[in-house]
């Protein structure tokens, strides 16, 4: 197998790790005492390709594959986790199932905006009684003429009162279980949305998380977005690539975190050298670099499985259309071997995308951890870059699937085996 990257991905590293060098670190700590939302960097970001970047160049987007995604999540988390966190929502959970499930007309609309970083995407799917369990959502959108009308409470939207479109999902037909729900395109002036509440968090200070409220949203039926019915399968197909977002954050955390304890340890000094030179300091730093080695092989892998199994699902897309030229009987028997390995892939890659989201999130607690470690007592203080890595990470093994839902699905995968 070959890890090298190519021209292309080195070329969109280098470059967003320049931007963010030079555009990002100078400001962020007054930002972080602020608390203020980077609302003219993911600008720059967007127009640098970076809102859209699975989204194909037809449809404005960078059209890159998923390393060259991770690589640009990593770099940018390297620095800061908030901003890297507004990227990932927007390209993961918001364009990708919008270019995938969308209307023409959809995409005409929003799509060119949100590749631009002309607005920001939010993915509204939690409730404050529906996390893991997302079957268990509770707003409710009922059919009226040409609209539909949404009530309920979306909690913990990132992005939220900063983005120009929320997907929505909601129960359509509450009778039908998981085949009941449906996603909707919604637009914050639409009537009856709301921000009701911000959040007060521990970590990513610059990101905005918001409680949404809905009372007689009128939501035009146009913007249903997939049938009626698909909404829980457009979720989860997308959070399979959130998690490689989140994964490729991880990394760039725990990256940022070894760095700067790295820099640490050469320049502090006790007892007339530098504790760089003490084995204690040098073994964590030594697990530091091996953990976040490791975890960006599996996140490299999780996005080269990716956009290896959409190759695949084309090339069986296209077997399948010369098939149905012969007798209906004859296409039949046939489509039932491509729909099996078409489930198969998607198990395979929802497998690597936790594999790589469980293990990179827990390591970035790890590292951040050992990086305030390494700093002592200064790494306590807000004037150090660890203590915000040490803030940052700790939702990591949280959002986008807590540890223990990864690791059930990693257990399916496997028990199924």
């Amino acid at each position: 197998m070959d890890f090298s990257l190519s021209s292309d991905q080195i070329l969109i590293r280098d470059t967003v790790r320049q931007f963010m060098e030079t555009e990002m670190r100078p400001i962020l700590r007054e930002y972080e005492r602020q608390e203020k939302f980077p609302a003219e960097q993911l600008k720059k970001l967007g127009e640098l390709g970076c809102c859209a970047m699975l989204v194909p160049e037809a449809w404005g987007g960078a059209g890159t594959d998923t390393v060259s995604y991770a690589l640009m999540l990593e770099e940018v988390a390297r620095i800061d986790a908030s901003t890297a966190v507004a990227l990932s929502v927007t390209n993961s959970v918001v364009t990708v199932p919008l270019w995938k499930s969308g209307s023409e007309q959809q995409k005409k609309k929003y799509l060119s905006r949100l590749s631009r970083g002309e607005i920001l995407g939010a993915f509204c799917l939690t409730e404050p009684q529906a996390g893991s369990d997302a079957a268990g959502i509770q707003t409710r959108a009922v059919r009226d003429g040409n609209h539909y009308i949404l009530n309920g409470t979306k909690a913990w939207v990132t992005n939220g009162g900063v983005s120009g479109l929320y997907i929505i999902f909601a129960k359509t037909d509450p009778a039908a279980g998981s085949r009941g729900f449906t996603a909707f395109l919604v637009e914050p002036d639409f009537p009856g949305f709301r921000i009701s509440r911000y959040e007060d968090k521990m970590g990513l200070r610059l990101s905005r998380s918001a409680e949404i409220s809905l009372q007689d949203c009128r939501v035009p039926a146009e913007n249903r977005l997939g049938a009626e019915g698909q909404g829980l399968r457009i979720a989860l197909e997308s959070l399979d690539g959130g998690r490689i977002g989140i994964a490729a954050q991880s990394v760039g955390v725990g990256q940022g975190a070894l760095e700067a304890a790295t820099r640490y340890a050469k320049q502090r000094k006790t007892f007339g050298h530098p504790i760089a030179e003490y084995q204690a300091i040098q073994w964590m730093l030594a697990d530091m670099e091996t953990e976040v080695s490791a975890a960006r092989a599996l996140t490299h892998y999780a996005a080269w499985q990716r956009d290896k199994d959409l190759r695949d699902q084309e090339a069986r897309g296209r077997e399948l259309g010369a098939t149905q030229e012969g007798p209906s009987d004859a296409a039949d028997a046939q489509a039932s071997l491509p729909e099996a390995r078409d489930a198969a892939s998607r198990r395979a890659r929802g497998s690597s995308a936790s594999r790589a989201k469980l293990y990179a999130s827990e390591m970035a607690n790890r590292v951040a951890y050992k990086a305030v470690q390494v700093h002592g007592s200064s790494g306590y203080s807000r004037e150090t870059d660890v203590e915000r890595y040490y803030r940052d990470a700790r939702v990591l093994t949280i959002y986008e699937g807590t540890s223990e839902m990864q690791r059930l699905v990693i257990a399916r995968d496997l028990l199924r085996h």
